[in-house]
């Protein structure tokens, strides 16, 4: 690995390429923080992708790409005389030693939940009206579940055993039921959000992301569905020509592989 010194330089090289390119590429000098937003989110969701797959080389080249967007915000916000880089860095590390007292205080936990639940309680002090302040509006919204559920078990609002949990998402399942024989749309989408919401936590307490587990499940659909295709083709057949129970035959070779 790099030395520190190394990591330095190259971290000065990139911000030396950055003002490089704002002054002389056309393209970099018409961009700004709306028009970088959408490809930052596209990189993230390519970074997600990269780690979902433990493809290492990868992870390496996506937060690059991040990076580069992290520094260019930050240029465009020293050429609006708002903050540079070194707000940035200085801001984080003030808000995590803060937010440290454990470690760079006299403050003792016992383990991460206390860890945890001592974080939210400073983001109060700090201002905040609501531990959900903190959860964006634009998540998408099993995510933005996820982060709620954490956030309110950072306060102390939670279950307190696995089992309790179960029981509610059956509770919820048998509600969704009911809604469901009803025929009425509106109610029967309410209670499959609650179904959802539930597992979500359910999750939680058994230490699964919830995020990555539907994300690898469609990556393992995607990935059998494609191998079924394949097949057909190799048969000179369309999908829509074949029965189930054809198509079946090569689901079940496809979950094999």
């Amino acid at each position: 690995m790099n030395s520190r010194a190394d990591q330095l330089k190259a971290f000065d090289r990139l911000l030396t390429i950055m003002d490089e390119l704002r002054e002389q590429c056309p393209w970099d000098k018409k961009q700004t923080m709306e028009t970088l937003r959408h490809l930052t989110i596209e990189e993230t969701y390519e970074l997600g992708d990269a780690i979902l797959e433990d493809d290492l080389e990868e992870v390496k080249k996506e937060i690059g790409d991040l990076m580069l967007h992290m520094v260019f915000y930050a240029k465009i916000g020293s050429e609006k005389k708002a903050f540079d880089i070194a707000d940035v860095c200085n801001s984080i590390c003030e808000k995590l030693i803060h937010r440290h007292p454990h470690i760079y205080g006299d403050v003792t936990v016992k383990d991460e939940a206390e860890v945890k639940r001592n974080w939210e309680n400073l983001k109060l002090k700090e201002g905040r009206t609501s531990v959900l302040e903190g959860v964006p509006n634009s998540l998408p919204a099993l995510v933005k579940a996820s982060r709620i559920q954490e956030k309110v078990a950072g306060v102390g609002f939670d279950w307190e055993r696995p089992e309790q949990v179960w029981e509610k998402v059956e509770e919820e399942l048998n509600e969704f039921k009911v809604e469901v024989e009803k025929g009425d749309a509106d109610a029967m989408e309410d209670e499959f959000g609650d179904v959802l919401f539930s597992m979500v936590n359910y999750a939680r307490f058994l230490n699964i992301n919830p995020e990555n587990a539907l994300e690898r499940t469609n990556k393992k659909f995607k990935k059998r569905f494609q191998y079924l295709e394949k097949k057909a083709k190799g048969l000179n057949k369309d999908l829509k020509d074949m029965t189930l129970g054809e198509m079946d035959v090569f689901w079940e070779e496809a979950k094999k592989q």
